[in-house]
């Protein structure tokens, strides 16, 4: 099984200058205990945004610079390679970012998603659109705004029909 899981905005967006444009304490919370031991795909950007490996997680990057090495990660040059490369994890996960889930969307079983209430037009990074006939929603929980939180939000987790 291969689960794509993003923070997606009402209008696509995913973040802008290799950042996060929003801050939901609760789904960063649920990305860690949903990824824990497991192997996180994700191209080169999207892991330079984070800094670093993720803790308790076998990171692998996709890049097309063949010199490319990260210490502690494993590095490959094409979406089917780091696939290849997670074979011992029953279910890695595709981290992104953009044109890395768009070769993704075609080969994933499960899309978990939060749907984030708002959009923002200053994003420069966006989340490929879904054809939503392949896929039936399985679970939902929606959430409002709160101090925490600057917007509603709902966590989504589909299915490849």
């Amino acid at each position: 099984m291969l689960t794509i899981i993003a923070a997606v905005a009402k209008n696509k967006a995913l973040g802008k200058n290799n950042d996060l444009i929003w801050r939901l304490p609760a789904d960063l919370k649920r990305f860690k205990k949903i990824t824990l031991g497991h192997h996180v795909i994700m191209g080169r950007k999207t892991f330079e945004s984070l800094g670093r490996p993720l803790p308790n997680r076998t990171t692998i990057i996709i890049s097309r610079n063949v010199s490319y090495k990260v210490e502690g990660c494993i590095v490959v040059h094409t979406l089917e390679a780091a696939i290849l490369a997670a074979k011992e994890d029953k279910n890695p996960f595709i981290l992104g970012g953009g044109e890395i889930y768009k070769q993704a969307l075609l080969r994933a079983d499960i899309l978990d998603l939060t749907l984030v209430h708002h959009s923002f037009d200053d994003a420069d990074t966006f989340f490929p659109d879904i054809d939503y006939n392949q896929w039936i929603e399985i679970n939902r929980e929606d959430f409002n705004a709160d101090e925490q939180h600057a917007y509603d939000y709902s966590f989504v987790r589909y299915k490849k029909k």
